[in-house]
């Protein structure tokens, strides 16, 4: 259970002052959540400085600052839409006019009386010769001037939420924070001169100047790295209870991977045998394998994939391969139908499309064993399908799928071998805070032959030449993808939509144009794959136009262009995966990334590292630079902790710093027992990694 000095912080924020039924929305919204907590672990994001208090003659225009004045005469709008003003003086004699454009004028005279002075702090404005100020932030009596000549905090906020009110619920909560056992090691915290916790968050919310925000200030830092280590602390539990629990002894005869390997129309690289050697070793040793392999657009992960199922087959088990999408999981069972054929492997498909009978024929099938390696989608651990002896899962794109549908296809069986793979190459440092319980293998090398893809920016308003190139492309007997954002046309965006491109597309190049999005149905998505393959149909398609469902999984060697309109839109990896369709053949393939101009700053810094290199790693790094962890992995959407405190580019050295301590802890106290364990607790509770600690043993 979660230790009882932790209850106040995991109340409804409503406990807070200021923080009522209405509002509670709002805070939800700007804070990342409703409780107290989630108020406490919403830093500042600036500071506005009222010590500034210069002559009001001298004072900047559009800078924040603090004016002693002498309330000379009031002056009523005369008419409505009209402000009402106030004439003042600061000491020196020059003139200040208070602006406001709605109130009542009997609060305004209350507030400020003629002839008494008040302290009055707020923007400057220069209007025909005259300093003004326009609905000051502060006005109060010189007695009061302590309360605003301080620096305050700004919070994120929200439409209809009071900058002020943020900022009072988290000073509110801060005062109150309990004390907690220290869970750093004392080494790390002399060797980094860190507060406790305590210290650090009330140092973080009240910051003093511009380097007080800083992700590398040491209160900052402080928090960065207790979230980190939380997470590698989780990670560690897991990892310690995965290696304890017994595995299979999977070991490979060779019987169905050499013909296998023999009938390949292409040689493994190096880098395919060095990480099939390391996926035997862990199915043949006695611990269960939980192994990521990351492998670039095209590397050859599937057949790594089937050698690796084909292992578990021939030690008498079975292998299932999940896919995230229908249409990935076809093209998956359709590649390692005809690669295994040599060897004489049955297969069978299970996704959410198949009819009754179907469905009750492959379950038959799978559970008397005639099934060797079944491919599917998240059919795959659905209740009623029953194995008779899973040994290997094979998980694709695996952050595509929530850590709970991991588990429960890994339940399916016992003692069952995980391989995750992923073409979306990983940072290190996000690979260590999301998969540091896993063994991680790289396929680097590209198959031999595989020519680079001549990659182009354009303006959106050269689409003529665009078409024209087109045209020439397809009359080459060449075909190509067209990337669209949308599927139909917003109102709200400017963005071509899919519909309406492939629509224009058929004007202007003739019929053989398809259409494929996510909003078709399975079968009608399968058919415009189809006949956008075949190459001498009468009804084939040269030209798809396409929204990002393409993006994994379509194999199709005769494209050799792809077109990614408005790429601006677009993420980094997004980019890079498109791109990755085609170039699948011996051709030389080429893609172009139209744009609207004109461009921002990190759509510009996108489209020149998606011209300047292939290597989906150095990608990767720069995704992760350019979007945060959460975006550049899809982590948000997946289940994953999302980092409140942590960057991974800035704070990478306090991950590896994260890991080893969370390691060596597990080591010392396995069960989190005794004083030192409860404090390790109640980090993980902090942080919600109790639940990531039942749940990241899947991965």
């Amino acid at each position: 259970m979660r230790p009882e000095a932790l209850f106040p912080l995991f109340a409804e924020a409503t406990s807070l002052p200021g923080i009522g039924p209405r509002v509670l929305k709002l805070v939800e919204r700007a804070a990342r959540g409703n409780r107290v907590i989630d108020v406490i672990n919403t830093l500042p994001i600036s500071v506005v400085d009222r010590r500034y208090a210069p002559p009001a003659v001298i004072a900047p225009a559009g800078r924040i600052v603090t004016f002693t004045l002498t309330i000379l005469e009031h002056q009523p709008a005369e008419r409505p839409r009209q402000p009402h003003r106030v004439r003042c003086a600061d000491p020196d004699g020059t003139g200040v006019t208070l602006v406001f454009f709605h109130g009542r004028e009997a609060d305004w005279r209350r507030l400020m009386p003629d002839g008494e002075v008040r302290i009055v702090s707020g923007k400057v404005e220069r209007y025909g010769g005259e300093v003004q100020m326009p609905h000051p932030d502060h006005i109060v009596p010189p007695e009061k001037r302590a309360e605003v000549e301080t620096v305050e905090a700004i919070y994120p906020g929200t439409d209809g939420l009071s900058p002020k009110l943020l900022r009072k619920a988290a000073k509110f909560a801060v005062s109150r924070l309990p004390e907690l056992p220290e869970w750093i090691d004392r080494g790390v915290l002399a060797r980094e001169g860190w507060a406790g916790w305590r210290g650090a968050l009330a140092t973080a919310h009240a910051p003093t100047d511009a380097d007080d925000l800083s992700p590398l200030h040491p209160a900052r830092r402080r928090l960065a790295y207790d979230e980190l280590f939380a997470n590698q602390l989780a990670i560690a539990l897991v990892r310690n209870r995965q290696r304890r629990a017994a595995g299979r002894h999977l070991a490979g005869s060779g019987r169905l991977t050499r013909p296998i390997e023999a009938g390949l129309p292409f040689r493994l690289t190096q880098d395919q045998r060095q990480v099939l050697s390391e996926i035997a070793g862990d199915m043949a040793g006695p611990l269960r394998m939980l192994r990521l392999l990351q492998g670039d657009v095209g590397s050859g992960k599937t057949v790594v994939a089937l050698i690796a199922m084909a292992i578990a087959v021939e030690a008498g088990a079975q292998a299932a391969l999940m896919a995230p999408t229908d249409v990935l999981a076809r093209q998956h069972m359709e590649t390692l139908a005809k690669l295994g054929a040599p060897a004489g492997l049955r297969f069978g498909l299970l996704t959410g499309r198949e009819r009754a009978k179907a469905r009750r024929d492959v379950l038959a099938a799978l559970e008397a064993g005639e099934i060797d390696i079944l491919v599917g989608t998240h059919a795959l651990f659905q209740e009623g399908v029953a194995f008779r002896d899973l040994g290997l899962a094979v998980i694709d794109e695996q952050h595509r799928f929530g850590v709970h549908q991991r588990l429960q296809l890994s339940s399916k069986g016992r003692g069952v071998d995980t391989l995750v793979m992923t073409a979306t190459p990983i940072p290190r440092t996000l690979a260590l805070t999301t998969y540091g319980d896993m063994d991680v293998s790289r396929i680097r090398q590209k198959p031999a032959g595989r020519k680079p893809i001549q990659t182009r920016v354009l303006p959106m308003d050269r689409m003529d030449q665009v078409i024209d190139a087109v045209r020439r492309t397809i009359d080459e007997g060449h075909k190509v993808y067209w990337v669209c954002p949308l599927v139909d046309v917003s109102e709200k965006a400017d963005l071509s939509a899919a519909s309406a491109r492939a629509e224009d597309l058929v004007d202007q190049l003739g019929p053989r144009v398809g259409l494929i999005h996510g909003k078709m149905k399975g079968a009608d998505k399968d058919a415009a794959i189809a006949r956008f393959r075949a190459r001498d149909a009468d009804d084939r398609t040269d030209v798809l136009v396409a929204t990002t469902v393409i993006e994994v999984g379509v194999d199709v060697p005769d494209a050799t262009v792809i077109i990614i309109e408005h790429a601006e839109r677009f993420g980094l990896a997004q980019l890079h995966q498109l791109r990755g369709r085609v170039g699948r053949g011996d051709d030389q393939a080429s893609c172009l990334l139209l744009y609207a101009a004109p461009l921002g700053e990190i759509a510009r810094k996108r489209l020149e590292v998606m011209r300047a290199t292939e290597d989906g790693f150095v990608i990767a790094e720069e995704d992760l630079k350019l979007r945060g962890a959460g975006d550049a992995l899809g982590t948000k959407q997946s289940g994953e902790p999302e980092m409140r405190f942590a960057d991974l580019d800035l704070h990478a050295d306090l991950i590896e710093t994260a890991q080893a301590q969370a390691r060596l802890e597990i080591e010392r106290t396995p069960e989190l027992d005794g004083p030192r364990g409860q404090a390790l607790r109640t980090l993980l509770y902090l942080f919600e990694r109790d639940q990531a600690v039942r749940y990241l043993r899947s991965g």
